[in-house]
């Protein structure tokens, strides 16, 4: 099982903190914003008297809300297209256990979101990746790669989009590339679509729910996490036509039971968030999202493309490894009492050497914080003994 680029340098930092050291977490994707206050009232206003099981499939009120909010999209769907999970993690981890046998292929796109292979190995599937790359801002190659690796034991690919950790948007000509794909070969398409509310190019967003022709072989990822603040609830969402699906992951979810109560009271009231709250939290993005992407590019020697959507960017660095400086920043460095922490890219990609100075960045903190983080960066890689310009 490999270790979580996002997460372990913890160590470090926590050893950075006793000493007093102030971190700017660019490591993690947790957003800063308030949750909606309709969530946190309905948690508040609970009036049961016992925090009972909910069904294994999630509430039939909860799903049915769900059904309004996906039209918004053009994305047309009953109640029992819904599986609610324990965070999209699950619903990714349920995908893969459902659809494929050990030692099945799932094809991805790397960058990508590093627990994809964890939860590839806890299905005993295998992730073989295509590779794109920081310098043609992480678009898909050509369909003839994507060939290269299928045979008998593919069964999927799976696509983030807009993309964790790169930012990149897929075009509708790249998403019927991979729509062709899946037809021609009877694939699983996964489709994990949880940022589709961060997109900042004006680009539309299209869904593998919109593709025409392959609607039983989408299975779609979703989450409450990023786009309402509410990464502690756990409440993301599987969703599929395919009933042969759904019948294989209903499995998975009664042997866990139910997905979490009080998660689902608090996403089924943030579907009433109103409407300047994804606004300012869409524009307060977009602020921060030139501010990282201007300072980046002002220090010598850093490359980083601009992000579509999401909130992430990989960066290229003047360092000889980007682990090994991120680990520095944390162990080795301060300035005027402060470092940062990134992500080293290498645990994005599966690829030997890929992502070497290569980092993940996220920009979850306010503008001045961003402002004073990318200025210790500065002063990290002008300090740091492995630079390499």
């Amino acid at each position: 099982m490999p270790s979580s680029p996002i997460r372990k340098l913890a160590p470090l930092a926590e050893a950075a903190r006793q000493r007093g050291t102030h971190i700017y977490h660019l490591n993690i994707g947790q957003p800063d914003l308030p949750t909606p206050q309709v969530a946190l009232d309905a948690i508040r206003n609970i009036d049961r008297t016992i925090l009972e099981y909910s069904p294994s499939q999630g509430y039939r009120s909860y799903r049915e809300k769900l059904t309004g909010y996906y039209r918004r999209f053009d994305i047309h769907l009953d109640a029992d297209d819904i599986i609610i999970t324990t965070g999209g993690s699950e619903a990714v981890l349920f995908a893969f256990l459902s659809c494929l046998n050990p030692g099945d292929e799932i094809i991805v796109p790397e960058p990508a979101y590093a627990n994809y292979m964890a939860f590839a190995i806890s299905a005993g599937a295998v992730i073989r990746t295509v590779t794109t790359t920081i310098e043609e801002g992480f678009a898909l190659p050509k369909v003839e790669k994507f060939e290269e690796l299928i045979n008998e034991r593919t069964k999927a690919i799976l696509i983030c989009n807009p993309n964790n950790p790169t930012g990149y948007l897929y075009t509708r000509r790249e998403m019927n590339q991979i729509r062709d794909l899946v037809k021609k070969y009877d694939l699983y398409l996964f489709s994990d679509e949880v940022y589709r509310e961060f997109i900042y190019t004006g680009s539309p967003y299209i869904s593998a729910c919109h593709l025409e022709g392959i609607e039983d072989n989408v299975v779609l990822i979703d989450s409450v996490s990023k786009r309402y603040s509410e990464c502690g609830i756990r409440i993301g969402a599987l969703i599929t036509k395919n009933k042969a699906v759904r019948q294989a992951v209903m499995k998975f979810c009664q042997a866990r039971l139910s997905p979490p109560l009080i998660g689902q009271i608090a996403a089924e009231a943030s579907l009433e968030t109103p409407e300047d709250y994804l606004r300012d939290t869409y524009d307060e993005y977009v602020e921060r999202r030139k501010c990282l992407i201007d300072g980046l590019n002002r220090i010598p020697g850093v490359y980083s493309p601009i992000p579509m959507g999401a909130f992430y960017t990989i960066a290229k660095l003047p360092v000889d490894d980007s682990e090994k400086f991120c680990a520095w920043c944390l162990s080795d460095f301060s300035y005027e009492g402060e470092t940062v922490m990134m992500a080293p890219a290498a645990g994005f990609y599966t690829t030997p050497g890929a992502g070497r100075n290569e980092v993940r960045i996220a920009y979850v903190l306010k503008k001045e914080d961003l402002i004073r983080a990318l200025f210790v960066l500065r002063k990290a890689l002008e300090a740091y003994p492995g630079r390499t310009e």
